[in-house]
């Protein structure tokens, strides 16, 4: 988020590179660092002659640059943006010979998603030299509750870690989605507001009580009839509650209790570090751990395994809801 920040500044005070190549597995900043550059670098009466918006599946590599070599209309600057130009990731080493001596009047931009320019090829070195070359890294699933976190609190509001928790585990890792989510929901709400589950289920749509997380909380601390009447719930809301992404979430825990057993420092601290968690949680780790001793996680993660080989409908002919419920008795029992 710092780097975003920092590029977005250099480009607010003036130091504006001739090619910008922003590439990656993560869409989320490579649109608000081009949205950008379209929305600012140049004023709206320049835009109508000096701003094309070109898309990768539509031009070749020579259209864009014969374009890119082109000098601008009464400004002082040209803005060129090239959408899905992961399409021509057959031809981009092209650009090589243009990004060696580029039109020093043109701001070209190529949005490169889920792929990655060859840090070997000498189309990145030359763009390298004279651009910028931005690459947009996927965050790991325990990394995306601290990016709300700071996302909010860049717009005064903070989160409580459950509601964050909440979000994570209905919404995945898909950053714009998670935006677009929090854009609506702040809409609504006061600055400074310290957003909960509460706000979470009201605006959002995710029950704070049937829920991924409160089944996961349920089932370390071996409460049978709650995390019976979540299932209950997921059964009769199968498309808000696929049964691949409960068991993915349940084999998550599972695996970070059988780290929990291994650590030999147990502090809150250590625990939260090792297991990627925030601290908030580590509780609910300790207690799960008096229930769950190794042997049986071992085997609970075998059972998850096989529920999850059942639900792409090998070797089984059960319904998802009866697999969850199979799945949940062995694990309490």
């Amino acid at each position: 988020m710092n780097e975003i920040k920092t590029i977005i500044s250099d480009i607010k005070g003036g130091n504006i590179k001739p090619i910008y190549f922003l590439m990656g597995e993560e869409p989320y900043y490579i649109d608000k660092i081009s949205d950008y550059i379209e929305d600012n670098v140049l004023d709206e009466s320049e835009k109508g002659f000096n701003q094309v918006v070109m898309y990768g599946r539509d031009v070749s590599i020579e259209e864009i640059v014969s374009s890119a070599k082109r000098f601008p209309m009464m400004a002082e600057k040209q803005v060129i943006i090239v959408k899905e130009a992961q399409d021509l990731s057959r031809t981009i080493d092209k650009i090589e010979s243009y990004a060696a001596n580029p039109q020093p009047s043109t701001v070209l931009v190529f949005n490169y998603k889920y792929k990655k320019l060859d840090k070997r090829k000498k189309a990145y070195k030359a763009i390298a030299k004279i651009g910028l070359i931005y690459e947009s890294k996927k965050l790991y699933d325990n990394q995306v509750a601290d990016w709300i976190r700071q996302m909010l609190g860049g717009k005064k509001f903070n989160i409580e870690p459950k509601a964050s928790q909440m979000l994570v585990e209905f919404l995945g890792t898909d950053l714009s989605k998670i935006s677009n989510e929090l854009d609506k929901l702040i809409s609504v709400l006061p600055t400074e507001t310290i957003i909960t589950d509460k706000h979470i289920e009201e605006n959002i749509g995710i029950s704070k009580d049937f829920n991924n997380f409160e089944l996961r909380k349920a089932v370390g601390q071996r409460e049978v009839v709650k995390a019976n009447r979540i299932i209950n719930y997921f059964a009769q809301n199968p498309k808000n509650n696929p049964l691949v992404m409960t068991i993915s979430l349940l084999n998550s825990f599972f695996t970070q209790l059988l780290i929990y057993h291994g650590l030999k420092d147990k502090s809150k601290a250590s625990v939260a570090k090792n297991l990627g968690i925030n601290p908030y949680f580590v509780d609910d780790y300790v207690n799960a751990a008096r229930n769950y001793p190794m042997r049986k996680i071992s085997q609970i993660i075998a059972l998850l395994r096989d529920a999850d080989v059942k639900s792409k409908g090998v070797g089984a002919n059960q319904t998802h809801a009866d697999i969850l419920k199979e799945l949940l008795f062995k694990i309490l029992h």
